[in-house]
């Protein structure tokens, strides 16, 4: 409703109605406070700029992209959102506690709990956003635009077949140690690839899969601890992820080899 369609208002800039000619509204007559009806309220089109608010994609900050920016991954998705990682346990826990962080339950599907026990209690034991579970054993997790899920598949060089697949609000995130022989499969699927240090040989199939540049697949077996690069159809970005203070406590600094 603009202003000139409440009885007795005026636009912003024009001169106060006399005395007795507007009645404000009791404040039990249902229509809220009155509006602004002085200059120092409005602004002029040349001022509105000034109000505009930097706002981004919103999800979890996984690090910094080349110029020092901070570099999103948006996991709560209205749809199924697969990402594979070839890299550290250390850099999928960050992400996974980050996620828990944003307000996402995460549950981890691992043949290794013991490397996951420490983040666990960290968390309360499994009360605060972070269960884990054996292989093949993750039960149905309820996901919804209120409680979204990061599934985190911790399963080795050959994952089996997730009974717990992408969804609604539901990611699955996929951790490869190296590229594996059900890498070009799962690589197909996922909507984004992230790949760490790996072996020229790794880096020279990795780049015929993804069509990556020449430079990019001679950088990949040179890159330091904490840095991924990010790839999703033909878009590529390396992240560096920065740990905070108490992630370095319960995680470590960063590492590629676990």
């Amino acid at each position: 409703m603009t202003a000139t369609s409440v009885p007795g208002a005026t636009a912003p800039g024009e001169p106060e109605p006399p005395a007795g000619r507007f009645r404000r509204p009791s404040p039990r007559s249902g229509f809220g406070l009155t509006g602004p009806r002085h200059g120092r309220h409005s602004v002029s089109v040349d001022q509105l700029a000034e109000l505009a608010l930097p706002i981004g994609d919103d999800g979890v900050v996984i690090g910094v992209d080349a110029e020092g920016r901070p570099a999103v991954l948006g996991l709560n998705r209205p749809t199924p959102y697969d990402v594979v990682l070839i890299g550290g346990l250390w850099t999928a826990q960050v992400l996974a506690l980050r996620a828990a962080a944003t307000g996402a339950r995460v549950a981890v599907e691992t043949g290794r709990p013991q490397a996951w026990v420490q983040m666990l209690h960290a968390m309360g034991g499994g009360q605060n956003g972070l269960a884990v579970h054996e292989v093949g054993r993750v039960p149905p997790q309820g996901a919804s635009a209120g409680t979204p899920v990061l599934v985190v598949r911790d399963c080795g060089m050959r994952p089996p077949r997730g009974r717990v697949a992408s969804g609604p609000w539901q990611a699955v995130l996929t951790l490869l140690p190296y590229l594996s022989p059900v890498a070009p499969r799962l690589i197909r699927q996922a909507a984004l690839v992230g790949v760490q240090r790996i072996s020229p040989d790794e880096a020279a199939e990795l780049g015929r899969a993804l069509t990556l540049p020449r430079a990019e697949v001679e950088a990949l077996p040179a890159l330091a601890d904490g840095f991924t690069l990010w790839c999703a159809d033909r878009d590529r970005q390396y992240v560096m992820t920065q740990p905070t203070d108490a992630e370095i406590g319960l995680l470590g600094t960063p590492r590629r080899m676990d």
